[in-house]
């Protein structure tokens, strides 16, 4: 290579290094802004981290800018909600306040502290409504019916209700159609079962007695649900999807489930379509119930005639008049929504603390066998009764028919309150909601503002051990008992049926059911759950198994009963 040659390649090489130390020069210049701006981004949340994080000491649950406790929120929906927000409130002392996103729904106190829900429910009652927002929520389903009306719409029901629920023919109504259901319907589909050995869905069977029950109640009509085969019922169906959706809403913003119902889709779609089908149901049987009354009225029906007989409470209602019009007291919609609501009320709550109950008893053969003694013991005072019951045509009462009478099942203490502990563990309304409608301050120092949205949760109250004692978790009826005899305890500490002035209408009745279905069943039957079967709470507003209950059945030896 000519010294010419070289030169020139030198002095490309330099032009060319210098070209690349400028250009890689200014490249990483260029950097040191976006490195920043990378560093300040991730101090920044680091920041808001630590922030968040110190807020979960002070408030029980780490806050986030904008989206607020929700993050929390998300992940305890992943698992068992309820047992998520138990912890929190223990950590809590029994009250927290959740703050949900800006502009949204979601702010609340929740609180598991008995003198506070005392206060809600009783010292302070009319300070804390259902509230607008729970009206609204589940208007579309339950309409004015009892279960979110306030104020006048409300005692006016109560008061209608209150008064058939506590009259001799109610009273006889219930027991008679009980012991139909359960002889006639509930222990020959278990009978079934029992003889194939196949595993039946305790849930859903007794989701099918209770519907049954309370629609023949209510309406006055039996839908035939608990039948050989456990058909699938449009009205029953129509109900249950339209109860699920209608669930949706309270976890969905209120703006987008409102924009969701106006463009027909997602739950909504579900909600409009279910609520179709109860409705026409509905509307059928009271406008044929009408008919009814009125040819009654007219002097056309006779005391064998379907309204001269008939003690419902769509034919109650149906029959008041107004004081001043002397037409119908009540619009065909009012009376929709009345039936609606009892249905509600009755169908769910029975049937998902009986499944609870078996599901116990499973895992505490000590306790069903304590309840089989008592069982056995009714059952031989009386056959030593000097007065028996009158015998059937038939001769001696059969061994399979054995019917227990409604005074032998008052006597059944320990059963009584193998339920009631049932109830505390697995509250059939795991939490309820009330609106502050002026400041309030609660007894344990909690300030409420007025529009405040309050969560009282039962199933964490069943698991505080302050309440409850160390214990709490643990199943024992023997709680409940004083010398042998049934105690119940506060309406303020065990709140499985309201408290105050909204206590529950049905309590009684809804013992009595549970307690004849359980002995009935349990004198005959020994049920046990399918091994490995997963037993969980579902997300509703009564306390489902998110599975059902699969259970088998075995025949007991009559030589001990």
């Amino acid at each position: 290579m000519s010294a010419t040659n070289a030169h020139n390649v030198n002095a490309t090489a330099a032009a060319a290094a210098e070209s690349i130390g400028s250009v890689g020069g200014r490249g990483l210049a260029g950097m040191i802004p976006e490195v920043q701006t990378l560093e300040m981004l991730v101090a920044v949340s680091i920041f808001v981290a630590i922030q968040s994080m110190r807020q979960r000491r002070a408030k029980g649950l780490p806050s986030w800018p904008l989206v607020g406790m929700l993050p929390s929120l998300v992940l305890g929906l992943r698992g068992n909600m309820y047992e998520w927000i138990t912890g929190v409130l223990k950590a809590r002392g029994g009250t927290f306040t959740f703050h949900g996103p800006r502009f949204t729904n979601l702010h609340c106190v929740v609180t598991a502290d008995p003198r506070n829900i005392e206060h809600l429910l009783k010292t302070r009652f009319g300070s804390f409504p259902k509230g607008p927002y729970f009206r609204d929520t589940v208007r579309d389903l339950l309409g004015d019916g009892i279960f979110g009306a306030d104020d006048e719409v409300w005692r006016h029901q109560r008061k209608a209700a209150s008064l058939e629920f506590h009259s001799a023919e109610f009273r006889a109504l219930t027991a008679r159609l009980l012991v139909e259901l359960v002889h006639g319907r509930l222990l020959p589909v278990l009978a079934d079962a029992e003889a194939t050995g196949a595993a039946v869905d305790l849930q859903d069977v007794l989701l099918r007695l209770t519907f049954d029950n309370v629609c023949m109640i209510a309406f006055g009509v039996d839908p035939g649900c608990l039948q050989p085969g456990l058909p699938e019922i449009p009205f029953a169906k129509a109900f249950e999807d339209a109860t699920e959706a209608t669930i949706v809403r309270f976890i969905t913003p209120t703006t987008v489930w409102r924009a969701m119902r106006a463009l027909g889709v997602g739950h909504e779609r579900v909600l409009q379509r279910s609520l179709a089908g109860v409705d026409k149901f509905a509307y059928d049987v009271i406008q044929k119930r009408k008919e009814e009354v009125a040819a009654e009225e007219d002097g056309q029906a006779t005391s064998a005639s379907p309204a001269g007989r008939r003690s419902d409470l769509l034919t109650v209602f149906t029959k008041m008049r107004n004081a001043d019009t002397g037409g119908a007291a009540y619009s065909d919609k009012f009376l929709r929504d009345i039936c609606v609501n009892f249905i509600l009320a009755g169908r769910d709550t029975s049937s998902v603390a009986l499944a609870w109950f078996f599901w116990l008893l499973d895992k505490n053969p000590a306790v069903e066998a304590n309840i089989l003694h008592e069982i056995e013991g009714i059952v031989t005072a009386r056959r030593r009764s000097s007065s028996p019951a009158p015998a059937p045509a038939s001769g001696a009462e059969a061994e399979e028919e054995f019917v227990f009478h409604p005074e032998e099942v008052k006597r059944m203490d320990y059963l009584h309150a193998a339920l009631s502990e049932a109830l505390r563990l697995y509250p059939s309304v795991p939490v309820d909601h009330k609106e502050v409608e002026e400041d309030e301050v609660f007894p344990d120092g909690t300030v409420l503002k007025k529009g405040t949205k309050v969560l009282y949760a039962m199933y964490a109250m069943g698991r505080m051990e302050s309440i409850w004692g160390d214990d709490c978790r643990e199943y024992k009826p023997e709680r409940w008992l004083r010398d042998g005899r049934f105690m119940s305890e506060s309406a303020y500490k065990f709140t499985a049926f309201n408290g105050g002035p909204r206590l529950c209408l049905g309590k009684d009745f809804a013992y009595y059911q549970m307690k004849f279905a359980a002995a009935s069943i349990l004198r005959r039957y020994r049920v046990a759950v399918v091994d490995g079967h997963p037993v969980e709470p579902k997300l509703a507003l009564t306390m489902y198994m998110k599975r059902g209950l699969k259970v088998t059945l075995s025949k007991r030896d009559k030589s001990r009963l």
